[in-house]
């Protein structure tokens, strides 16, 4: 079997196996908090039919045996199915990558509720085509601003759907 340690760069960050017992682990989880509060909502079968819990328990019950189910197979892996486990789920470019993405997405969400929807978008776009997209910054601008103010237009203006401003407001010159 190939080495996924090769380099600094392509050192393996978790297993696949590691990442399975880990969703298993929280899939578990899951179905332990549905059945706790479908429990609350009464999930037993009354007179006039089902208590409002009672389908949500089945599936939390259900959500329960599949994280045991894929966690026992993950604990109790051989042959093949063990080495498969054993391989690099993610390495450290790749997780780069991703968290290149990430991490300004979680900016942006922040940024919404502070500058709303539009002003966040538009400097969203501009940050993401200059640095993950490499364009320059007088084209990521304007695409910027164009693709906002379209939205603009038609959100506030044409279907009079109001989106969120923020708690900055920073369009409130607009009258909108």
């Amino acid at each position: 079997m190939e080495s996924n340690q090769t380099s600094e760069e392509g050192r393996a960050l978790a297993t696949n196996g590691t990442v399975d017992a880990v969703v298993a682990v929280l899939v578990f989880l899951l179905g332990v908090l549905v059945v706790f509060g479908s429990r609350q909502l009464g999930a037993e079968w009354g007179d006039d039919g089902p208590g409002p819990g009672y389908f949500p328990y089945y599936i939390g019950v259900i959500l329960c045996i599949s994280g045991l189910g894929v966690l026992a197979q993950n604990l109790l892996a051989k042959g093949k199915a063990k080495e498969k486990n054993a391989e690099a789920f993610v390495d450290r470019e790749s997780m780069g990558r991703v968290l290149a993405v990430l991490v300004p997405a979680i900016v942006y969400v922040a940024a919404v509720s502070l500058i709303g929807i539009y002003v966040a978008s538009a400097i969203y776009i501009t940050l993401f085509m200059v640095y993950l997209g490499k364009y320059g910054w007088i084209k990521s601008l304007i695409v910027g601003l164009a693709v906002n103010t379209l939205f603009f237009l038609m959100f506030e203006v044409w279907f009079k759907v109001p989106l969120h401003k923020g708690s900055l407001d920073p369009l409130s010159f607009l009258g909108y």
